[in-house]
């Protein structure tokens, strides 16, 4: 090992030793005796750490490498994954969060169980805990570890294989974020997500500013500082790079105009208003005004994430055509930008801002599978008696299982062919969308048969999984072209589903059935941020000027 590569291994290592510190510091002396001081850290995160936790449970090292990865490929369209999630942060904070507060509820499945009935319960909890075990959880380890190791070469400098390497970062995530997630609770998980997330932004927003001054200087610019220069390159030689409206045919990675407004935004419902990992942070709030201020502040943050995590991808594509630098592959874009736009002394830092991005994303899912075990499976189904003091002894004990089986299946989709991690991938929405129905079916209607969500859930599995098997681009068999874009399926299925919903409701109401009414358990206090519609109002004035300024209108073409 020469003497930069320990330098940059030290300034990882003190980085992330100093957000182990300052959440210890901050989670000493908590009751944690309790599942509401376990599971959902006393009921007390104000709106700043609900912000930083949900951007870093949602951000992980293979998507600073994916996405702008498809940017460099495509141009800007896939900033749409980055800056409409905003548009979903609004319902999390106007629509959902007023009613998942109102319930006092720990998970999902559980207000699925009470809105529907125990068997419903206990159906998503399992799909979701086997969603999580086989698909979130090895896919984030091995994705982002694989960046990791890409980009920083821990292979070479330790003398191993490629595979070995892995196996060390596997052990090192699981177990750094295993003391977090099973020792600390969501607390812990919590405040270390927003202090990553501080470091995220810096070492993230740091790229294209970087990037741009390369450009500048590799484009004939004589300043010092040639980061306008770049801009200036960029715009009058790759403005259709920078345009982010795709055409109506576009096939992935590209995201189709259309579905930026059906589609996406359904995707968004999904991801931002009913996971799990992400709710928990809400459900975690002192109040509904703070879980408000938590949702929106992270609004603008998603918004600012295309500066990170699309605009560096075009960056690349620019320098390289003036350099000459062959790129194979989208995943080698952004890992070879780094390695030419980064300087030395600072890349220990930006190698611990991937690497906490990693172990937020991991600790995050941990905290929430073992949640959900614990709440839905073991206290509703096994010991309904158990004491606050045995559920959380269970939660712990359930998440070193978990966490253990994690390091032995992170490692093995190295060994998976490359369609095969496209279709785990593409698998979330087989539960997603079938828990966003029964969530958001269940607040819309409510005369609603017990079966009807079990019935969507069937339905969704038969739809859907026969469109991934069908469709080649999302198929084991590898992609063609032609094929329909995904966003299509999930634009039609989530309104016919929503649909079919309404026609139970309608039919189970014409027989005089029970009307059901949410009850206020006064698990905390429920008046809204006064300044909550305003700041939606600003959120989406916000969206609309990012999408006007990469359009033809704007500087694309």
């Amino acid at each position: 090992m020469n003497r930069e590569n320990g330098i940059h291994l030290r300034n990882l290592c003190i980085f992330t030793i100093l957000v182990a510190v300052i959440s210890y510091v901050k989670t000493k002396g908590d009751d944690q005796t309790t599942a509401d001081g376990y599971f959902l850290a006393g009921r007390g995160l104000p709106g700043v750490v609900i912000a930083g936790s949900l951007l870093l449970t949602n951000l992980s090292a293979e998507q600073l490498v994916g996405t702008n990865g498809q940017t460099w490929a495509i141009g800007m369209s896939p900033m749409a994954f980055e800056v409409m999630a905003a548009t979903a942060l609004i319902v999390l904070a106007l629509f959902a969060a007023p009613r998942y507060l109102k319930s006092g509820i720990t998970t999902i499945p559980q207000l699925l169980g009470e809105r529907y009935d125990r068997p419903t319960k206990l159906w998503f909890s399992i799909a979701y805990i086997i969603l999580y075990l086989f698909v979130q959880i090895p896919v984030i380890l091995y994705s982002g570890l694989l960046v990791f190791e890409n980009i920083f070469n821990l292979s070479g400098i330790l003398g191993i294989t490629k595979f070995q390497s892995i196996v060390i970062l596997c052990i090192l995530i699981t177990i750094i974020g295993s003391i977090y997630a099973i020792f600390g609770g969501l607390k812990a998980v919590a405040v270390s997500d927003t202090i990553n997330g501080v470091g995220l932004l810096i070492g993230g927003l740091m790229i294209p500013f970087l990037a741009l001054n390369v450009l500048g200087h590799a484009s004939g610019s004589e300043s010092s500082v040639a980061i306008m220069d770049g801009v200036r390159y960029l715009i009058h030689n790759h403005a259709d790079m920078l345009n982010s409206i795709a055409p109506a045919q576009s096939e992935a990675p590209a995201v189709p105009w259309p579905t930026v407004f059906l589609g996406l935004v359904f995707l968004g419902f999904q991801s931002w208003c009913t996971h799990q990992s992400f709710i928990q942070r809400v459900l975690a709030a002192e109040n509904l005004k703070e879980a408000q201020k938590g949702a929106l502040y992270c609004a603008f943050l998603k918004i600012l994430g295309f500066m990170f995590l699309a605009l560096p991808g075009v960056i690349a594509y620019a320098i390289f055509n003036i350099e000459g630098t062959q790129v194979s592959m989208m995943d080698d874009a952004y890992p070879a930008l780094i390695t030419r736009v980064v300087p030395q002394p600072v890349m220990g830092f930006f190698a611990a801002v991937m690497f906490g991005a990693i172990l937020s994303s991991f600790n995050s899912v941990l905290n929430s599978v073992n949640t959900m075990f614990t709440m839905d499976i073991y206290k509703e189904f096994i010991n309904k008696n158990a004491s606050e003091s045995k559920l959380v002894s269970v939660g712990k004990n359930i998440g070193i299982v978990f966490a253990i089986f994690s390091v032995i299946v992170g490692p093995m989709v190295y060994f998976f062919p490359a369609g095969l991690k496209t279709f785990l991938d593409s698998f979330v929405m087989l539960v997603g969308l079938p828990v966003l129905s029964g969530v958001f079916g269940g607040f819309f209607f409510n005369c609603l048969p017990k079966y009807s969500a079990r019935f969507i859930m069937v339905f969704h599995i038969i739809c859907y999984g026969g469109f991934m098997l069908l469709s080649p681009s999302y198929s084991l068999f590898g992609g063609n072209e032609g094929s329909i874009h995904y966003l299509y399926a999930v634009s039609i299925l989530w309104p016919l589903e929503m649909l079919i919903m309404y026609l139970m409701h309608r039919r189970n109401k014409s027989k005089g059935a029970e009307v059901w009414v949410q009850q206020d358990v006064g698990a905390v206090d429920l008046t809204p941020w006064k300044y909550s519609k305003l700041v939606s109002v600003i959120v989406i004035v916000c969206v609309l000027l990012v999408y006007l300024a990469f359009s033809p209108l704007g500087i694309g073409a």
